[in-house]
């Protein structure tokens, strides 16, 4: 199954995460698809950047985001306009 889920960069008790696709029998900092975006928990408020579009397409096609990444991705209204899209479909079907 393939995740989207954070991997750990930074130093030492300055922890920076990035927001990527990986596989979800990779270790945490191993082997990924893709990197779309970064979390920096440090930062007051904490910052958060992921690519939208391709946050989107990654959920379109099946991936599932962990638990604190799809927190993130509930703050940023990504989840959101996911959720619309899979309603618009459902409603057009029938």
């Amino acid at each position: 199954m393939v995740k989207i889920r954070l991997r750990r960069v930074g130093a030492k008790h300055r922890p920076i995460y990035r927001v990527v696709i990986a596989d979800s029998h990779s270790a945490r900092d191993g082997a990924f698809i893709e990197t779309i975006g970064h979390y920096n928990p440090l930062t007051s408020p904490s910052s958060i950047d992921i690519n939208e579009e391709k946050a989107l397409k990654w959920l379109n096609c099946g991936a599932q985001p962990t638990d604190t990444v799809r927190s993130l991705l509930h703050k940023l209204g990504i989840l959101d306009k996911f959720e619309q899209q899979i309603d618009n479909k459902a409603t057009k079907r029938s």
